[in-house]
């Protein structure tokens, strides 16, 4: 054996090593940074039968000559910069039990050779850019209890397997097209089913009831529809649920109810019509995400909620919901302090050649993040947030919420909420983003908002807000006025709007500016009163009274002749 794993190794692997060893049985060089190709003479290892080379910097074609290798049971070539096809020799390793190419730069399409590997029990030629249509051969492995083949161009329907041991299979991002699998309803034993982003139609079948062990299923992003027609003795081991983006319809998914083990669940984005069951807060008390977002759901928001202790990610956005936010959601106690872990584990185990093989499937969700919707996978334990947005909930923002110390985004625009923003809203330090944006919110900005030390996306607008905007720290960094447009009593940095003595309502800003306005129209009319009042007293002494008359007249002369006299005597 030689084991040379988890260094920092670089340079090639040396030629000589298996010309002068060919008595090698297993090579372990994973885990470094080796670069260059796999050399061909490896072919000369008659006796190989575990080569592990991934993540490393290997780079140019898999070795034709690998095919010679006919004694090798592990090939692990994955996270390498490997390009070209899988060779066609690869069909030669007829006792390959497990095989690994995932992460690679490869192109073509599956060799139709890989029907001989009987043996083969993993398969993983996840994230390369294969494509083309994959063959029905693979429904020779029967010995198959791990299949991914997801992250390529794959297109046509897909193949059938005629394997019963299944544990996991994952054909995600790829063009698959054509209905459900029937087939897959046969995999007994499978925990970990993922075919989204594909283009998939039709119904969901009833016979998904036969998945007793699943653990995880994404149908997410294809094209299903009708209602989810689960049997009501569906398996209670279920732990994430993602079937948002497609066409579902009908009322909530009651089949759900059993599901006591639930982790995640994404329903979002479908033609869902119905209230929110009040049995979801202790049927399922370990949720730790819920997104229903853009469907069709109505009635208020349950308040069996805040029951949910565990719940992180609350979206309920673009659905008619109406009435007011409940003020017992403070008893989310999950989003009451900042996540420390990194993401929501699920795995499985299985043995391969008397080792036990740990499968660690990464969760991902998608959610609204900074006015961009964007897929978090692998950390998903972090996001911490709730988005309630473009319903028609009316009321106050319940003051409670600035409990919430672990939020990473606060979503409540597009409503019909009033009263102030809570005072307290200082207190949500590691908050990212705030939009309260299109509501009919009124009174001043908190200033504990300029404490706000992480926010990088805010959104007041459209309100009916007033007074001086707070200054200092992370709130000098947002300069878009954007940000607090439409509210027509606002006033300081970033708008163009000056305050006056430090104002800070509406009625202050505006009633000192009318007041100035008066008073220039009083001295404005007062001055011209004066002036009329004042002709019209000399001219009317002047017509009444004649000595005045006479003596206002021999003034006028004798001014005028003083002038005259001047004028000559220059």
């Amino acid at each position: 054996m030689f084991d040379v794993a988890r260094n920092k190794l670089t340079g090639v692997i040396p030629p000589d090593l298996f010309m002068n060893w060919p008595e090698i049985t297993s090579f372990y060089a994973q885990n470094n940074s080796l670069a260059g190709s796999i050399p061909p003479e490896i072919s000369n290892a008659s006796k190989l039968q575990t080569l592990l080379l991934h993540h490393n910097n290997l780079y140019g074609k898999i070795t034709v000559e690998i095919g010679r290798v006919a004694s090798l049971q592990r090939l692990m070539l994955s996270s390498n910069s490997l390009t070209g096809p899988i060779p066609h020799s690869v069909g030669n390793l007829t006792s390959l039990v497990l095989l690994g190419i995932f992460c690679n730069n490869l192109i073509g399409k599956i060799p139709l050779e890989i029907v001989n590997l009987t043996a083969l029990e993993s398969l993983d030629l996840d994230t390369n850019q294969l494509e083309g249509e994959v063959p029905q051969a693979l429904s020779a492995l029967q010995s198959l209890e791990f299949l991914d083949i997801s992250n390529n161009k794959f297109s046509d329907v897909i193949p059938y397997l005629n394997t019963r041991k299944l544990l996991a299979i994952s054909l995600a991002n790829n063009s698959f097209t054509g209905v459900f699998p029937i087939v897959l309803c046969q995999q007994s034993c499978l925990q970990i089913l993922d075919l989204s982003n594909n283009k998939l139609y039709g119904k969901l079948p009833r016979c998904l009831r036969n998945m007793q062990d699943l653990l995880f299923i994404d149908l997410s992003s294809n094209a299903f529809s009708g209602n989810v027609q689960m049997s009501k003795n569906f398996n209670l081991s279920l732990e994430s649920v993602h079937l948002a983006n497609n066409g579902l319809n009908g009322g909530f998914a009651h089949v759900l109810k059993r599901c006591r083990r639930l982790l995640i669940l994404d329903l979002g984005e479908n033609k869902f019509s119905d209230t929110i069951p009040s049995w979801i807060g202790f049927s399922n008390p370990l949720l730790r995400v819920l997104i229903l977002r853009s469907n069709m759901l109505h009635g208020s928001i349950p308040w069996q909620l805040s029951q949910l202790s565990f719940l992180q990610l609350l979206d309920l956005s673009g659905n008619s919901f109406i009435g007011s936010i409940p003020r017992n959601l403070s008893n989310l106690t999950s989003m009451m302090q900042p996540k420390l872990e990194f993401n929501i584990p699920l795995q499985i185990s299985y043995q391969i050649l008397h080792h036990l093989v740990l499968y660690i499937y990464t969760e991902r969700i998608n959610i609204n993040w900074k006015r961009q919707y964007h897929t978090f996978e692998g950390a998903i334990a972090l996001m911490t947030g709730i988005d309630l947005s473009s319903n028609y909930l009316s009321g106050d923002i319940p003051p409670e919420f600035t409990k919430f110390v672990g939020l990473r985004f606060l979503n409540l625009s597009r409503n019909h909420l009033s009263g102030g923003i809570p005072k307290d809203i200082g207190n949500l330090v590691i908050l990212e983003t705030l939009d309260l944006s299109l509501n009919e919110l009124s009174g001043s900005i908190p200033s504990g908002i300029s404490e706000l030390m992480s926010l990088n996306l805010l959104n007041l607008s459209n309100n009916h807000l007033s007074g001086e905007i707070p200054t200092g720290s992370q709130l000098q960094t947002l300069v878009d006025p954007s940000i607090y447009s439409n509210n027509f009593g606002l006033c300081g940095f970033p708008l163009d709007i000056a305050c006056s003595d430090g104002s800070n309502s509406t009625a202050a800003l505006f009633g000192h500016s009318h007041a100035q306005e008066i008073e220039a129209l009083i001295w404005y009319y007062s001055v011209l009163a004066g002036l009329t009042f004042g002709f019209w007293l000399w001219s009317g002494s002047l017509l009444l009274f004649k000595s005045w008359r006479v003596a206002i007249f021999r003034c006028v002369d004798h001014i005028q002749d003083r002038a005259a006299k001047w004028i000559f005597a220059i």
